[in-house]
C-alpha cells in the first residue's frame, strides 16, 4: 500500500511519471482476492498476471502489471496475448495499437518478465523466446518490447536481433532489470528512485526513435515512362540512322567519335522516352496507389473541417481500399509467378519485406566530396611511380635451389602447367598429353557483330547508367540496332590501342564500410563507368582468360568458373586436419589484409608481368591505356566533386579488374607438402603444417612473400594481418610470434576467413552463434511476407533464397564438425521457420 500511494503522488505531482506511456513492474506480490482498483492509477489501465501457486511451485511473491496510459492508447485497444507462469519465469504479454505510431509500426507488443533466482536461466529464455517468436509470427511489422527482472539470464543467445537498453544500475552495482526492443537505438535509460523501500531502482526509459520518414527525407526522382511503343519508336530512329555521315569528319578520332555517338544515343533518348518527376517516400507501401492517396487526403480534409460523419464515411472506404490493394498486389505477384517472370516475382517480394532495400547515396558538401576523391585518389601522383620503381628481381622470389621450397600441384585444381619452387610457371613442364592447343595471338584482337550483340542483349536493364548517361535498358531494347556502331568503336579502339577518355571516366560512389563511418578510410569507393565499356571488358576478358590459363594461380579462388568461397575454405582446412591427427603437431595460419588492394596496381609492372605470358603486345598496350590517365569524380546526394586524373590502381566495380588484379598476383605461387600459399582476390592466407617445433620453411614464406608484396607495390596492413595457431596438445608450448616490417602480428583465437568463422579449437562455435544470429533475423522478412497471403510456392522460393541460403552458407566446411548442442540450436531456427511457412522444414542433417 505504502509504495501505491507514493506512485500515485509521483504520478500527480512529477509530469515525467504521469505523461509515461507504459509502466511495468515485477514482483508485484498480488494474489486474487486484490481487486483492480487497488492498484490502480487515475489514466491507467491495469493489466496483471499474478503468480499460479500451482504452475510456480511457489507460495508466495512474484507476480507481474503493466500499467498502460489511457491518454497514448486507448483502453479498448489494450489485449493480453499471453500469460505465462512456470519455476523459471513469469510473463504477462500486451498487444496495443496506440493513437500515433509511425508507419512502419502495425502494434506495439510489449512482454514483461520476471525470472527468480533460482529459476534455469537456459529454461526461462526458451519459453520467453518461444512466446515472442509466436508473437513475431502473429504481428510481423510490430514494435516488440520486452523488459522486467532477468536477474541471471540474458536474451541475447535466443533473441540476438534484440538490443538491451538499460545501462545504468538497478541493484546496488548491477544491472539485473533489462529491456530488451527488435529496434536499434530505440531507448536510453536512467535511473529514479526506488519505490518505497525495494531494493530495485526504476528505470526510466526516454525515446530516442526516429520514425523511418524523418531518417530518410522524401526524395524527387526523374524517371522515364517505358512502354513497347516507345521502345520501337527508339528502334526505328535508331535504325534509320545513316552512322557513317553522323561520324564523318572524326576519322580515326576515338574520343571524338565516341562523344559523337554517345551524345547522339542520349539525344534519341531524350526526344522520344517521356520523363516524369515522383517523389519517393520512404516509408510507402508497394499497394499505395493514387486512389489510396487521395483517400488519405481527403481523411486529413475532413479532420481539419470537423466533420465527423464524413470522416468515418472516409475511414470505412479507405479501410475497404486497403484491403483491395493488397490484394491485387499479391495476385500480380502470383500471376508473375505463374508465368515464370522469377526477377519481378523476387523484387515484389523485396519490396514487401523491406529486405535489402536501396540505401540513399552518402550525404555531404563538395569539400566533402573533393577531401573523398583526394583521398581515392592518394596513390596517383603526376608522375607514375612504377616508372621509376624497380621491377621485382628473382632474388625477392623463393629459390628454386633449395629443396625446402619444392611445389607440387594442388590435388583441388588441376592444371596444365607446372609449378616450380620458385612460384612461377614453367611452361616448358607441360606434359605434352595434356597441354592445350598452342594459343596464337594476332596483332590486335577484334570484336564480331554477334558478339557485340549477344554481350548487350545480356545488360542488366535496371542498373543505373554510368557517367556517359548511357541506360543499359537502352542499349539491351536497341541491341540489334547499335550493335554495328558498337563493333566498329569497339575496334578502332583495340587497333589504336586506345580507351576513349568518356568510357574509362569514373563516377565514385563511396559506400560506408561501417555503420557510422567517422573517416576516409571507411568508405570503400565503388567505380560506376560505361556500361558500353563493360560490354567491351567482357569480350577481351574471354580472351584474356585464354591466353593465361597457363599463367593462372591454381590456388587463387577468386573469379574463376567452377570455383568459390567453399573450395577455398576446404584448401585451408583440409592439410590443418591431417597434420593435427598426427603426434606432436600444429599449424599455424597467417591471414594477411591489405590496405586498397585494387587501388596499388602498378600498370607498368602488370604490363611486365603480361609480357611473359601469352597475352600480344597490342592487347597490354591497351590494357596499360585502360589503366592510366582515368578521370574520375566523387558522387554524394547533393553534389559531385573536382575530376582527379588517376594512373595507379584499377577501378573497383569494373569487369576486367578483378581478373587483372589476380594475374597481378599470380607471379607468386607456393605449395609444398607442409605449407602453402592461397588466395581468394586480395584474401591470402599462408598455412604451415609445423611438427617437433620446425617452422623455418613456415617463416621463410612469410617472410618472402612480404618481401615480394614490397616489390610489387602492395601494402600490407599489419594491424589488421592476424595469425591463428592451432595446437591440440595438452603441454602446449609457447610459440614466438611473426614479426612483419618490425611489427608483431597479433595471434588470435578465431578470424572471419570468406564470411566463415574460423577457431583455434576447430568446434565452430563462433560460426553457429553468427549464423544463428543472422539466420534469426531474416525470420523477420519471412513473417512480412506471410502477413500479407502470398501462396507456399512464395514462400517457399523466398525461405529458400533468404533463410535457407544463410544457415547452410558453407555447410560442407562446417556441417560435420558442428557441436551436437550449437546442430540443435540451429534446428530449432530451422523449425520455427517452419512454423511460419506452415509447413515441415527438413533439418540441418538433410540439407548437409
Amino acid at each position: 500500500a505504502n509504495k501505491m500511494e507514493e506512485l500515485q503522488t509521483l504520478s500527480r505531482t512529477q509530469p515525467e511519471y504521469r505523461q509515461c506511456s507504459v509502466m511495468c513492474f515485477t514482483e508485484t506480490w498480488l494474489q486474487d482476492h486484490i481487486p483492480d482498483s487497488s492498484v490502480s492509477l487515475p489514466g491507467f489501465l491495469t493489466v496483471r498476471a499474478d503468480r499460479d501457486l500451482k504452475r510456480s511451485g511457489k507460495r508466495k511473491g512474484g507476480g507481474v502489471a503493466v500499467l498502460v496510459n489511457n491518454r497514448w492508447c486507448h483502453p479498448g485497444h489494450v489485449s493480453v496475448k499471453c500469460r505465462l507462469c512456470s519455476p523459471d519465469v513469469e510473463l504477462l504479454a500486451v498487444s496495443c495499437r496506440p493513437y500515433y505510431l509511425p508507419r512502419e509500426f502495425t502494434s506495439v507488443v510489449l512482454a514483461t518478465v520476471y525470472i527468480p533466482p533460482s529459476a534455469i536461466a537456459e529454461n526461462a529464455c526458451d519459453a520467453i523466446s518461444s512466446v515472442v517468436t509466436k508473437l513475431q509470427t502473429q504481428h510481423p511489422n510490430a514494435f516488440v518490447a520486452i523488459s522486467g527482472d532477468f536477474n541471471h539470464a540474458s536474451l541475447s543467445a535466443t533473441l540476438p536481433t534484440f538490443q538491451q537498453f538499460v545501462s545504468c544500475s538497478t541493484r546496488e552495482n548491477k544491472t539485473l532489470d533489462l529491456c530488451y526492443a527488435n529496434v536499434k537505438n530505440a531507448y536510453m535509460s536512467k535511473t529514479r528512485p526506488p519505490l518505497g523501500q525495494s531494493d530495485h531502482n526504476l528505470v526510466f526509459l526516454c525515446s530516442e526513435y526516429k520514425p523511418l520518414v524523418q531518417r530518410q527525407p522524401v526524395t524527387r526522382r526523374t524517371v522515364r515512362k517505358w512502354s513497347q511503343d516507345a521502345e520501337e519508336a527508339l528502334q526505328g530512329c535508331f535504325e534509320t540512322t545513316d552512322w557513317m555521315t553522323l561520324c564523318q569528319g572524326y576519322e580515326e578520332d576515338i574520343n571524338a567519335m565516341t562523344g559523337c555517338v554517345t551524345d547522339y544515343i542520349n539525344f534519341c533518348v531524350d526526344n522520344i522516352i517521356p520523363t516524369r518527376t515522383v517523389r519517393c517516400f520512404a516509408n510507402n507501401k508497394p499497394w499505395i496507389t493514387s486512389e489510396l492517396k487521395n483517400l488519405l487526403n481527403e481523411k486529413k480534409r475532413a479532420f481539419k473541417e470537423g466533420d465527423r460523419e464524413l470522416l468515418r464515411s472516409i475511414q470505412k472506404q479507405l479501410k475497404i481500399k486497403i484491403r483491395d490493394s493488397k490484394e491485387a498486389y499479391r495476385k500480380k505477384l502470383e500471376n508473375k509467378l505463374q508465368r515464370n517472370n522469377i526477377r519481378d516475382v523476387w523484387s515484389g517480394m523485396k519490396k514487401i519485406t523491406g529486405f535489402k532495400q536501396r540505401k540513399d547515396c552518402t550525404d555531404g558538401s563538395l569539400d566533402t566530396a573533393n577531401e573523398l576523391n583526394k583521398f581515392f585518389n592518394r596513390f596517383s601522383s603526376g608522375t607514375n611511380p612504377a616508372s621509376s620503381s624497380p621491377v621485382p628481381s628473382q632474388s625477392d622470389i623463393p629459390s628454386s635451389s633449395d629443396p625446402t621450397f619444392s611445389c607440387h600441384t594442388p590435388a583441388l585444381l588441376s592444371s596444365n602447367a607446372v609449378m616450380d619452387s620458385s612460384g612461377s610457371i614453367n611452361l616448358s613442364s607441360t606434359k605434352s598429353g595434356d597441354a592445350a592447343a598452342p594459343f596464337t595471338s594476332p596483332s590486335h584482337l577484334s570484336v564480331s557483330r554477334s558478339q557485340v550483340k549477344r554481350q548487350l542483349e545480356r545488360l542488366n536493364r535496371n542498373k543505373a547508367a554510368g557517367p556517359d548517361g548511357v541506360s543499359p535498358r537502352v542499349l539491351k531494347a536497341c541491341a540489334e540496332q547499335l550493335c554495328g556502331i558498337l563493333q566498329h568503336l569497339f575496334n578502332l579502339s583495340l587497333a589504336q590501342e586506345k580507351v576513349p577518355v568518356l568510357w574509362k571516366t569514373s563516377c565514385l560512389v563511396p559506400v560506408p564500410k561501417k555503420t557510422r563511418p567517422s573517416v576516409n578510410d571507411d568508405y570503400r569507393p565503388v567505380a560506376l563507368t560505361s556500361h558500353i565499356m563493360k560490354v567491351l571488358e567482357r569480350l577481351l576478358l574471354v580472351h584474356l582468360n585464354k591466353q593465361t590459363r597457363t599463367y593462372q594461380d591454381p590456388l587463387q579462388f577468386a573469379y574463376r568458373h567452377g570455383v568459390g568461397v567453399e573450395d577455398a575454405i576446404i584448401q585451408l582446412l583440409q592439410p590443418i586436419h591431417c597434420h593435427l591427427d598426427k603426434a606432436g603437431s600444429t599449424v599455424r595460419v597467417m591471414f594477411f589484409d591489405f590496405s586498397s588492394a585494387f587501388n596499388t596496381i602498378q600498370p607498368d609492372v602488370l604490363c611486365q608481368k603480361l609480357q611473359k605470358t601469352q597475352v600480344g603486345a597490342s592487347t597490354i598496350a591497351w590494357i596499360k591505356d585502360y589503366l592510366t590517365n582515368r578521370p574520375q569524380f566523387v558522387r554524394l546526394k547533393n553534389c559531385t566533386s573536382n575530376q582527379a586524373i588517376s594512373n595507379i590502381g584499377a577501378p573497383q566495380g569494373t569487369v576486367l579488374s578483378p581478373f587483372l588484379f589476380t594475374l597481378y598476383t599470380s607471379d607468386f605461387q607456393y605449395k609444398s607438402e607442409t605449407c602453402h600459399l592461397q588466395k581468394y582476390s586480395d584474401d591470402s592466407a599462408v598455412v604451415g603444417c609445423i611438427r617437433d617445433g620446425q617452422e623455418a620453411e613456415y617463416r621463410e614464406l612469410v617472410e618472402r612473400f612480404v618481401a615480394w608484396c614490397g616489390n610489387n607495390h602492395l601494402t600490407l596492413n599489419v594491424n589488421k594481418t592476424k595469425e591463428m595457431i592451432l595446437d591440440f596438445r595438452r603441454n602446449r608450448v609457447e610459440s614466438n610470434t611473426v614479426s612483419i616490417m618490425g611489427e608483431e602480428v597479433e595471434v588470435v583465437e578465431e578470424y572471419k576467413y570468406l564470411g566463415v568463422h574460423l577457431d583455434n579449437r576447430l568446434d565452430w562455435r563462433k560460426n553457429s552463434e553468427a549464423v544463428y544470429k543472422k539466420g534469426h533475423s531474416r525470420l523477420h522478412f519471412l513473417r512480412t511476407l506471410r502477413s500479407f497471403n502470398v501462396c507456399s510456392k512464395m514462400l517457399q522460393i523466398f525461405y529458400k533464397s533468404v533463410v535457407e541460403s544463410v544457415i547452410s552458407s558453407a555447410i560442407v566446411c562446417w556441417g560435420s564438425s558442428i557441436r551436437s548442442r550449437d546442430l540443435k540450436r540451429l534446428n530449432s531456427l530451422i523449425k520455427k521457420a517452419g512454423s511460419v511457412l506452415g509447413t515441415t522444414v527438413e533439418p540441418l542433417e538433410e540439407i548437409m
